[in-house]
């Protein structure tokens, strides 16, 4: 028997959702002639590790077998995550998530912390075993953020400044 848990999670901060939305907007718009989508928070992910399935919603995230989906579900793997932190997921982001993303062997994953305008790039490598790990690839700042890209989408442009826009 499968166990469903559901979480009320408390309302994101606007901000949260504005950075979510600046990163499809600047990436969907460059991704429209590909065969690859970017999507928000919208969709979710289902994969089964055994016996047991686990389902995540990432807060975007881009897919170039959009196909492979019943319903809003994708059954295959993106190519690359992005989570949003917030205080009460950051550590469900940084542990589990991260987890299950790196066992379906997702090339690149984000977690970006918006109240310290900051990118964590991981990106995915294997140990001697050959089992899936998350590298720390880069960490961007307001120091080097002229260095933000989506290393396995090289053609897609991402202004920082653009991204952590939540003026309004």
């Amino acid at each position: 028997m499968n166990n469903i848990q559901i979480t009320d999670m408390a309302g994101a901060y606007i901000e949260h959702s504005m950075v979510i939305t600046n990163f499809v907007g600047i990436v969907g718009s460059q991704l429209k002639n590909s065969m690859c989508r970017v999507f928000p928070d919208n969709v979710q992910y289902t994969w089964w590790f055994g016996d047991e399935k686990k389902t995540v919603i990432p807060d975007a995230s881009i897919n170039c077998q959009i196909r492979s989906r019943r319903g809003n579900t994708f059954v295959n793997a993106p190519q690359f995550v992005m989570e949003v932190l917030s205080d009460s997921t950051e550590k469900y982001d940084r542990t589990e998530k991260k987890d299950i993303y790196c066992k379906e062997e997702i090339n690149e994953y984000w977690i970006v912390d918006w109240p310290k305008r900051q990118v964590e790039i991981y990106t995915l490598d294997y140990d001697e075993n050959q089992e899936p790990r998350y590298v720390l690839f880069k960490t961007i700042t307001e120091a080097n953020k002229d260095e933000l890209k989506i290393l396995h989408f090289p053609h897609v442009k991402i202004d920082f400044d653009e991204l952590f826009d939540t003026e309004w």
